[in-house]
């Protein structure tokens, strides 16, 4: 339309140009979607691109676990915790069997103690590998899941060697750990591992995506969790200490052999953006990663000499009646296990937190407002597993 022809229609005069009127779209996101990190459907009302609503939905994986914790004996049901947090399986051991160790009153030895230690911080690099490498494949960078899944390869033939499985391992028993170190240079090569992790592979990391400054463009000041939030939502893990909260079972709330090492706890401290963005989250797990090579190395040069098991592994194990609630730190927060016996040789019940299940939920209140590519970006920086969150 000509100028002339809408000055004489009188559009020009904004009292008369129409009102252009939307309505939200409801838009699946998921459960087939790379960005959801596993069978996770998010259910969005958006207008445009702009997110007026998230509803996580999930049971996609459900599988009954603790519901199947009522029908098999205690050491039977370590190898359904490996399916729990599949990226970090040792986490998931050592929750479950510091809870039962706990209902039974039982001791471990300190060879064993340090030996969960090494495991578990193992598989908590590995774990934070796939989340970086993919939160990074998420926001458009594809070169540092291949530098990082190269790292992630060494841990798994290291666990290997150990525990005879590459991702599910059921190692730790209760009473202690299934297996010894194969040999001492096992060790060594840990201790290598670890050495190349803090003097070559982080380095490089940080270069290739860190302090990338498209990725900090897309996740700097970007879904930013503030510590009410998280405290609301019962977020833990780098989640919680992404918005700058200073909490860590390890240390706050001490089991195993961590109260005998010297280490720190990262918080998100708004280094490109403010404190609690996307940004925080990720480097806090970054952090994570040189602090458990720290843990790791004081765990296997002052590994005691002794037995690794308390109990024989084919007798049976009997918890008193009672009930106890044990907390661990996973490589995704604040794992706990309420267990309750009756005397017998299986659980009379088996609750299990997962942390992923509530660090999810806080999507619903700050995806609000968001484009849906920053809600990609949000729900990369959580680091979800849906094995743990469905169960």
């Amino acid at each position: 339309m000509a100028t002339e022809d809408v000055k004489a229609t009188g559009w020009a005069d904004q009292d008369h140009v129409p009102e252009i009127k939307s309505e939200l779209l409801e838009l699946n996101m998921g459960p087939q979607h790379p960005a959801t990190h596993g069978v996770l459907r998010l259910l969005l009302e958006t207008d445009g691109e702009i997110v007026y609503k998230v509803t996580p939905v999930m049971g996609y994986l459900h599988r009954c676990a603790e519901k199947i914790a009522e029908g098999v004996n205690y050491k039977q049901w370590v190898v359904y915790t490996d399916r729990f947090d599949y990226l970090a399986p040792m986490c998931c051991n050592h929750a479950y069997v510091t809870a039962l160790e706990k209902l039974m009153g039982q001791e471990v030895p300190e060879r064993g103690e340090h030996l969960r230690v090494v495991a578990a911080e193992l598989s908590r690099i590995a774990s934070h590998l796939v989340s970086l490498a993919t939160f990074g494949l998420d926001m458009g960078a594809f070169t540092p899941l291949l530098y990082m899944f190269r790292e992630r390869e060494e841990i798994l033939n290291l666990l290997e060697r150990i525990a005879g499985g590459r991702m599910l391992y059921n190692y730790m028993v209760p009473g202690g750990v299934r297996y010894d170190v194969p040999d001492d240079k096992w060790i060594k090569d840990v201790l290598s591992f670890v050495d190349m992790m803090e003097t070559k592979k982080v380095p490089e990391y940080n270069t290739l995506l860190s302090y990338n400054k498209i990725f900090i463009e897309r996740t700097a000041n970007v879904c930013v969790i503030s510590p009410e939030d998280a405290f609301t939502f019962g977020c833990t893990g780098p989640v919680l200490r992404g918005s700058g909260v200073s909490f860590d079972c390890r240390r706050d709330d001490p089991y195993g052999a961590y109260p005998k090492f010297d280490f720190e706890i990262p918080v998100g401290q708004g280094q490109m953006g403010a404190v609690g963005d996307c940004w925080d989250r990720y480097f806090v797990r970054m952090l994570e990663i040189e602090q458990s090579c720290r843990l790791i190395r004081q765990a296997l040069e002052t590994l005691p000499d002794g037995p690794y098991q308390a109990i024989e592994l084919k007798k049976p194990v009997k918890a008193p009646m009672g009930a106890v609630y044990s907390r661990t730190e996973s490589a995704k927060g604040e794992l706990g296990h309420y267990l309750i016996g009756d005397g017998g040789q299986t659980a009379f019940r088996n609750k299990v937190r997962s942390p992923s299940f509530c660090n999810l939920q806080v999507v619903t209140k700050v995806g609000v407002g968001q484009m849906v590519s920053d809600l990609v970006a949000l729900v990369g920086s959580l680091d979800i597993v849906l094995g743990e969150i469905d169960r």
